[in-house]
């Protein structure tokens, strides 16, 4: 791999700020904290799960750890770099509603098939459960992963099972839903303020 950098270099600094949502400033500053967490430059699935833990420390964060961590990983190495680390981060905490909705489908979408399943969704869904733990308080109507993970668009499949509202949905039918579902659009700025 070479020397590990201390410093992004110019080209480095201009790419970033060109595919990204951070200043040159803001980009040196997350990578001092990347390089001092991750002196390799390599952020491997236990220490991303490690640093979730920090953050969770009621709940079991490890399996919603993963599926982040599966979506940060964008070339699927098995590690994060910075760039990977820093696009996604950008996406989830300034990005657009149509980035935000495009990140998320592919969190639910576990088998990147395309499509996001009842059972993909609950999946997600209690993993956040687990990581949460007794930390949140839920109205009523999404006090169980099965109850949160209700999802309807006017296409998506019909279905007589009255447990979930849906077989299968495609991006199209993901983000016509989440548009008109303000509590998709709420969690999708779950990030936003923290950066």
């Amino acid at each position: 791999m070479g020397k590990s950098q201390s410093k992004l270099s110019p080209e480095q600094l201009a790419d970033l700020q060109k595919n990204t949502y951070f200043d040159k400033k803001e980009l040196q500053q997350w990578y001092k904290g990347f390089k001092k967490d991750c002196p390799s430059g390599q952020l491997d699935k236990a220490e991303f799960s490690r640093i979730y833990k920090q953050f969770f420390p009621f709940g079991d964060p490890g399996e919603f750890a993963d599926y982040v961590f599966n979506v940060f990983d964008a070339d699927k190495s098995g590690h994060i770099d910075f760039k990977e680390f820093i696009c996604a981060l950008s996406i989830t905490s300034r990005g657009r509603l149509e980035e935000k909705l495009q990140w998320a489908f592919q969190l639910y979408d576990i088998d990147k098939d395309g499509t996001i399943t009842y059972d993909e969704m609950l999946q997600i869904v209690q993993s956040i459960y687990k990581m949460t733990g007794e930390m949140v308080k839920l109205p009523s109507d999404e006090d169980t992963p099965e109850k949160a993970s209700q999802f309807s668009t006017p296409h998506s499949d019909s279905n007589d099972d009255p447990s979930h509202s849906f077989d299968s949905l495609t991006y199209e039918e993901f983000v016509e839903g989440s548009k008109q579902d303000p509590t998709i659009v709420q969690a999708l700025s779950l990030y936003d303020g923290l950066v």
